[in-house]
């Protein structure tokens, strides 16, 4: 049984990133000329990663389900699963400690004086109410669906996943008596994915009209007023990407400069919607296409998602020392510590979603006791403007893991990954 192939990529599509950015450019424009029509444009950025949304189920679905049934070692599946489990530990704990070295030698909240008590939390509170309900033993019981059904119609990446993982078990050990139904679920991911390639051609509406409204909802005022710690959360970002995902690719063999090429397309369009998830079914796509393995792709992407949030983790540890540092509030080197072994835990809660990024962070700040929630309202009108560079990171480091885990697996195709990715001696 061969396993479907994502349909060919017409080469129209080599111009949608320049269109995404087009899209960006006059987005944001017009939320700084005419605010108002600028929020008004926000139902065209929601329909598209809706759109997209409602196709990430399926998409996961099929790609995890055919893949392990036709490759039939559960053994390796389990394998990958264990590897990508411990690249991913590995990666976010360096992102934490990066954010919090990084905001302990700048100190962006240092001078403010906030003063907690008196700070207007109206405009936080469902975060914060949201962040309160927000526990391990709640994120561990939700990735169990209360039905089968139940998944899809709730679009929760994490159920889904479970149930294409028991599927795709159940089907290789049924054997030949499983095919037709592989045969089935893989003709229909090749309709999916045909129209994952209809609707990414709205990318760049969808783009215009989330900076339409970022810029006309929050204005560029907000970027001035906390500017130093948009400016910090965007160099460690930045130094995150360079330093340490581009050591990690090229360490595995990869041109991390062409592997950004690549994905070029899906950069931009998570960036100009704030959401990961609205790239999510085109990395899936092209980390198939560039060689690495269908089961790979279809467990390490996914759960990517929840375990792999590199700029997240960046943004927690920036995020709440400065609320601490603005509230004046002292936190011991042990203090810090503790902070970071929680934010190991809730930073696994957060999915690639416009805002979870903030509720993640109320729920920490809620868990530790020690820093005021209510200074959550001091970073809430730059909290959109830094969602672009927590997203950009998190889809990084995504088709970073999903290439070094693929080839630690022997798992990836190097004459179809070596024309485009792998380094050449000497470059």
């Amino acid at each position: 049984m061969m396993p479907a192939t994502a349909p060919a990529v017409p080469k129209k599509r080599d111009t949608l990133y320049l269109q995404v950015l087009v899209g960006i450019f006059l987005g944001g424009l017009l939320g700084w000329k005419f605010p108002d029509a600028g929020v008004a444009v926000q139902p065209l950025g929601d329909g598209f990663i809706k759109l997209i949304k409602m196709l990430i189920a399926p998409i996961i679905f099929t790609t995890v389900v055919a893949g392990i049934a036709g490759m039939g070692d559960l053994k390796r599946m389990g394998r990958v699963g264990l590897k990508a489990l411990i690249y991913f530990e590995i990666v976010t704990t360096v992102a934490l400690l990066i954010g919090l070295v990084v905001a302990n030698v700048f100190h962006p909240g240092s001078g403010m004086h906030a003063n907690a008590a008196s700070l207007d939390t109206k405009s936080v509170a469902s975060y914060i109410k949201a962040g309160e309900s927000q526990s391990t033993k709640d994120f561990l019981l939700n990735v169990i669906p209360k039905t089968f059904v139940g998944a899809f119609a709730e679009g929760e990446i994490l159920q889904v996943l479970l149930l294409a993982i028991l599927c795709g078990c159940a089907l290789a050990r049924l054997g030949e008596h499983g095919r037709p139904v592989a045969n089935l679920i893989n003709e229909v991911a090749r309709m999916i994915f045909g129209i994952v390639a209809i609707v990414t051609r709205l990318a760049p509406i969808g783009a215009f009209g989330a900076m339409g409204f970022t810029i006309g909802k929050y204005g560029l005022h907000a970027l001035v007023s906390l500017g130093q710690l948009l400016a910090t959360v965007y160099l460690t970002c930045a130094l995150f990407i360079i330093l340490v995902l581009g050591s990690i690719a090229r360490a595995a063999g990869f041109n991390f400069w062409r592997v950004l090429k690549y994905v070029k397309e899906e950069i931009f369009i998570a960036v100009g919607t704030s959401s990961s998830e609205s790239a999510l079914p085109g990395l899936m796509e092209k980390m198939e296409r560039v060689g690495c393995s269908r089961p790979v792709v279809g467990v390490v992407v996914p759960a990517g998602y929840s375990f792999n949030l590199d700029g997240t983790c960046i943004y927690l540890t920036c995020a709440a020392l400065f609320v601490a540092q603005a509230t004046d509030t002292p936190l011991s080197l042990a203090q810090q510590i503790g902070l970071l072994f929680v934010m190991l835990l809730t930073s696994k809660g957060a999915a690639g979603v416009t805002g979870s990024g903030f509720i993640v962070l109320a729920a920490t700040l809620e868990t530790t006791g020690k820093i005021p929630v209510a200074g959550l309202a001091i970073i809430y009108g730059i909290d959109r403007f830094m969602s672009e560079i927590r997203t950009l990171t998190n889809l990084i480091g995504n088709t970073v893991g999903t290439l070094v885990v693929a080839k630690w697996d022997s798992a990836l195709d190097e004459s179809k990954a070596g024309e485009i990715l792998i380094a050449k001696k000497g470059a």
